[in-house]
């Protein structure tokens, strides 16, 4: 069952109110894709706290507005489409009409996209050490930069 804001993993406890409702989002999402719980709740905690800390104040507002049912609901047009096999494959940083891209391969858009190369770098990274896999860096004409690997052998 998902998670909502009467019942929520107790480390979410201490949470601002918007960060805990986030949390409990991304949660609830990767549990559809796939992760178990021990790995979704710090991943969401740390996405969430990185998501509230680059959050206008419009963006805060409307999760501080989200209802239990949205909170319960989700979305197939969402980012996290309950595609377990997308835990296994790479993080790719690839330019974007907005600046550049994290994507994981094969899925359907960008988990995140950010105005520096250096930033979705990061990202891809911090998704790529969580997951064990790679991260594929790409220069702006699509050939691949660079290579770093978070595969445990």
């Amino acid at each position: 069952m998902p998670w909502d804001s009467k019942d929520y993993p107790s480390s979410f406890k201490n949470l601002d109110n918007a960060v805990r409702k986030k949390a409990i989002d991304i949660a609830n999402a990767m549990i559809d894709q796939g992760y178990d719980e021990g790995r979704a709740i710090p991943i969401a905690t740390e996405q969430a706290k990185e998501w509230y800390d680059n959050a206008d104040q419009k963006e805060i507002n409307a999760v501080k507005q989200m209802s239990d049912t949205d909170l319960r609901k989700r979305d197939d047009d969402q980012q996290y489409e309950g595609r377990p096999e997308l835990l296994d494959k790479g993080e790719h940083v690839v330019s974007h009409k907005d600046g550049w891209a994290v994507q994981a391969e094969d899925a359907k858009q960008p988990s995140n996209v950010y105005d520096k190369k250096e930033e979705a770098i990061e990202r891809a990274e911090a998704i790529a050490q969580n997951k064990q896999t790679q991260v594929i860096i790409h220069k702006k004409d699509g050939t691949i930069q660079d290579k770093i690997s978070y595969k445990n052998n």
